[in-house]
């Protein structure tokens, strides 16, 4: 079983900034991939940034450029910093672990290993 724990989540104006954090534990071993999923109600839940053990990354069109992901696949952790925030960037943030290569990951569907979501806010 994995366990993944976000936090980081909140309420920011637009232009601003926010970081997010997950830390995961259980049998995750087999983890060679790591990042976040987002997801607006009444929409499809859609990958944000990834990456791997070979240190490679994916980023979403909408996050180039504004977000950063980084952490270590080895500890089973992963932070995503979010700048210049917009408010088409609220969503439930979900972080999110998987055992296959981060082509498969982009390529998908995600694997079934998720935290239980932390909610962003980006408002005036």
């Amino acid at each position: 079983q994995v366990h993944l724990v976000e936090s980081g989540g909140g309420l920011v104006q637009p232009g601003g900034s926010l970081r997010l954090s997950c830390a995961g534990s259980g049998s995750i071993s087999s983890i060679v991939a790591m990042g976040w999923f987002r997801q607006i109600p009444g929409k499809q839940r859609e990958l944000v940034a990834m990456f791997d053990s070979g240190g490679r990354t994916y980023y979403a069109d909408s996050a180039k450029g504004r977000f950063t992901i980084s952490g270590d696949v080895a500890k089973k952790t992963v932070t995503i910093q979010m700048n210049s925030l917009k408010p088409e960037d609220t969503a439930v943030y979900y972080c999110n672990a998987d055992p296959r290569p981060l082509r498969a990951v982009i390529a998908g569907p995600p694997f079934n290993y998720w935290g239980q979501g932390t909610q962003v806010i980006v408002s005036s």
